[in-house]
């Protein structure tokens, strides 16, 4: 059998940048196990797999793979997917579409994730270009870090002075947070620390992998672009991601966990947030939070993202796999 796929970069305006992602629409027919092993095959931080809406409201169905497990949600295979069904005219798509020049415009769709429904509002400019906003289907969970300074500062291969970001920035405390997906955010304190970060897996396997948030996110509030207000780095080695060059669902929990350091009681916050700069691939991600009455009403992740490349994959079938040939 024969698969048609795509691949985009995203949170990113420029091939080669960005986040890379796998497509493959018309997939959601296939069995979980195959989903794996093709998102295995790619190699990629995260492949999608699309497929008909399920419900009365969706706009089409999203199933969301790293190399070694399933999401519930992920910001830039959703940002990624999303535009993608808007250039592409998805779910009938054109042969040769990526040959033509989208119409500018914008458009609202609600991708089914395992998390639930997710909103996104493309917009596509006069050039082709295009950019999706997402909001999350829920807000932030918050839960105490159960690590000191100390030990989270042997994880990342830094000393417990460089992640002390209160002494400069009051409530950036370490702490775990999910929209979905749970991540650990260590705030560092500057950015020269940031760049000379490493994983030391050992520490992380006997110190985070077992932990509710095992995927490490470090924040800093120095950056290199100009107008940029944080600069990130993940680490997700339990999902065979070593560092991710952009992860919008860690963005989502970013906003989450800036938004109650800000406090504000009322309005809108926003945030500038580049990441994979020490992995050769620029990202930009744009975060925004809704405060009323002191509380985070509403999450939202943003970027762009460029097609890059198609193909198709040749999936065995069961009389092709070796369990499914005779021994004779």
């Amino acid at each position: 059998m024969d698969l048609p796929f795509h691949t985009l970069d995203v949170f990113t305006t420029d091939t080669f940048g960005g986040n890379p992602l796998g497509v493959f629409p018309d997939a959601t027919h296939l069995p979980t196990t195959s989903m794996q092993r093709i998102a295995r095959e790619m190699n990629l931080s995260e492949t999608v797999f699309l497929g008909p809406p399920e419900t009365e409201g969706g706009s089409m169905r999203v199933r969301i793979f790293t190399p070694g497990s399933e999401l519930p949600f992920a910001g830039h295979p959703t940002v990624g997917a999303a535009i993608f069904a808007v250039l592409s005219g998805y779910p009938a798509l054109r042969e040769g579409w990526m040959d033509e020049r989208p119409a500018p415009g914008a458009a609202s769709l609600v991708l089914e994730e395992n998390v639930g429904p997710v909103p996104v509002d493309v917009r596509v400019a006069e050039d082709g270009s295009a950019f999706a906003t997402l909001s999350t289907a829920i807000l932030s969970e918050h839960r105490a870090s159960p690590l000191d300074r100390d030990a989270l500062a042997a994880v990342v291969g830094l000393e417990p002075g460089d992640l002390d970001c209160e002494s400069d920035f009051p409530g950036m405390r370490p702490e775990m947070v999910s929209c979905g997906t749970p991540f650990f955010v260590i705030p560092v304190r500057r950015l020269e620390a940031i760049r000379r970060a490493a994983l030391d897996t050992a520490a992380w396997k006997r110190d985070v992998a077992a932990l509710w948030a095992s995927k490490v996110y470090l924040v800093c509030p120095e950056a290199e672009g100009a107008g940029v207000d944080f600069h990130v780095r993940m680490f997700a080695p339990g999902l065979g991601v070593p560092e991710d060059p952009a992860t919008g669902s860690a963005a989502a929990c970013l906003g989450g966990y800036l938004a109650a350091v800000d406090g504000r009681s009322e309005g809108t916050i926003s945030w500038l947030v580049e990441q994979g700069l020490e992995m050769g691939r620029p990202s930009l991600l744009h975060v925004e939070a809704d405060r009323a009455r002191g509380a985070t009403t509403a999450i939202r992740v943003g970027g762009s993202a460029v097609v890059v490349s198609r193909g198709v994959m040749r999936i065995p079938t069961a009389q092709d796999s070796p369990e499914g040939r005779s021994t004779r």
